[in-house]
């Protein structure tokens, strides 16, 4: 199975970090950090730690395991997760060079159910989970601490 890690970059404004993917003949989406689990990773959050490292050049704080979705060939597992420092210039990862893979582009938008209905988060799934989690205010205060 593989094993995917993503994270919810919380800023010290109450923004999110998300990544607009622009590909040929697709609409534009965007996703959370993250990438798959290596066999050379010491543990999922380390995983999740070194996809942050390549593609926003950041370290973030992780605070907890906020959703899990599981199919038959694929685990993604969501973390929340507190952020100061990055640089998209800096970033390192493998498929910002890949031929065909299109554009990524780090936005921030804010912490709010309107925020994430301004764009097309992928998974929907996940868009969901933060939509809940931002209603009932129960990522508020934990990340942003």
């Amino acid at each position: 199975m593989i094993e995917r890690v993503r994270a919810v970059l919380v800023t010290a404004d109450d923004t999110m970090l998300v990544i607009r993917r622009t590909k040929p003949g697709t609409p534009v989406y965007w996703v959370l950090p993250g990438g798959g689990v290596e066999e050379s990773d010491e543990s999922r959050e380390a995983a999740l730690h070194r996809e942050i490292h390549e593609e926003i050049a950041g370290k973030a704080d992780i605070v907890r395991l906020l959703h899990t979705m599981e199919s038959d060939t694929d685990r993604q597992l969501f973390y929340l997760a507190r952020i100061a420092t990055w640089s998209f210039e800096d970033r390192t990862g493998p498929e910002f060079s890949a031929e065909g893979r299109g554009e990524y582009a780090l936005e921030e938008i804010p912490l709010t159910v309107e925020g994430v209905d301004s764009i097309d988060l992928m998974p929907e799934e996940i868009a969901h989970v933060l939509r809940g989690a931002i209603s009932s205010g129960s990522l508020g205060g934990e990340a942003t601490r």
